[in-house]
């Protein structure tokens, strides 16, 4: 099968577009059929190195870890799906090697919900692990509760922009940090938009003179820092960027795998409380480009990698 793979941490010329063997299919793992595959920031980060002292890599490395595509046959101790379901995943394993940037991939059933029957395969590859995070950390992490305030960094990024959603279906009030030209993007998720950078707590403030309920840190650093020091007292904290959040009080939360949460993402898409923004596609043999563009930090939403069937 077709694939992108890389065989030295690297820029993104390191990719390669080159020929794989198939995957060998575990008794409770499906092979899919992938339709397309999300680029996240960790993607480019594991090609970097950046995560080498906390997975290892078997190269050549297949990136990706969200998939969008159809079972093609499930394993024999599989009775959740069956050939010709769509499906979603948040394929991750603990190791760097067989990713979903492929024509297929062998998911773990735990990895994998239902594919949202109203998004298109490129929108439901955007949605597992954004979706997850995003879920988890409101959810699980800060546990936000209806009528509170909560301000979500990094707005119209792909956890940003789902974060802002799902608080708003949670019944908060969203603030979001955002350049000016994704304001309207923002408002459009159901968040208040402010702009980052200089003066960003003094913004805050005017909106929420009292402070916020919950902060969910996206970027880490100076941004941590002023979060913590807008929170209303017992206000709670959480950060995907910076394990530092825990000498403020709070939590550091990494995304897991959670066949029972993208089931409830799946859900909460078919009934229009979410959806996905993709910025912009690329097929498979231009992933190296996709990689490139998320790199540069400016996403709205989501960028996606289009993998055609192959007529097997």
């Amino acid at each position: 099968m077709k694939a992108i793979t890389y065989s030295r941490y690297g820029g993104p010329d390191v990719l390669e577009y080159t020929d794989v063997r198939d995957p060998k299919v575990g008794p409770d793992a499906v092979l899919l059929e992938v339709r397309a595959a999300a680029v996240n920031p960790v993607d480019w980060k594991c090609r970097e190195g950046h995560m080498d002292g906390m997975l290892d890599a078997v190269f050549p490395v297949i990136p990706g870890w969200d998939v969008s595509g159809v079972v093609v046959r499930p394993g024999v101790s599989v009775t959740e799906f069956s050939a010709g379901d769509e499906v979603i995943g948040y394929v991750r394993e603990d190791f760097l090697s067989r990713g979903t940037f492929a024509e297929y991939v062998a998911a773990p059933v735990r990895t994998l919900a239902r594919k949202p029957r109203n998004l298109s395969h490129e929108e439901a590859a955007g949605l597992p692990l954004v979706g997850l995070t995003a879920y988890q950390v409101l959810v699980k992490a800060l546990e936000v509760r209806r009528g509170e305030t909560v301000l979500v960094h990094a707005a119209a990024g792909g956890v940003g922009s789902l974060a802002v959603q799902i608080a708003a279906h949670l019944g908060a009030r969203v603030i979001g940090t955002a350049s000016e030209r994704n304001h309207d993007f923002v408002r459009g998720c159901g968040g208040e938009p402010v702009t980052y950078g200089e003066g960003l707590a003094e913004r805050v403030r005017g909106l929420a003179p009292e402070g916020v309920d919950a902060a969910f840190d996206t970027i880490g650093g100076d941004t941590l820092r002023a979060s913590a020091d807008l929170l209303t007292q017992g206000g709670r904290l959480a950060s995907i960027a910076d394990p530092e959040v825990v000498n403020y009080g709070g939590r550091y939360c990494f995304v897991r795998p959670d066949a029972d949460d993208l089931a409830v993402l799946t859900e909460l898409a078919e009934r229009g409380a979410v959806s996905v923004h993709v910025q912009e596609t690329f097929p498979l043999a231009r992933a190296s480009e996709a990689h490139r563009l998320n790199e540069e930090g400016r996403t709205r939403g989501k960028i996606v990698v289009t993998v055609s069937p192959s007529g097997r």
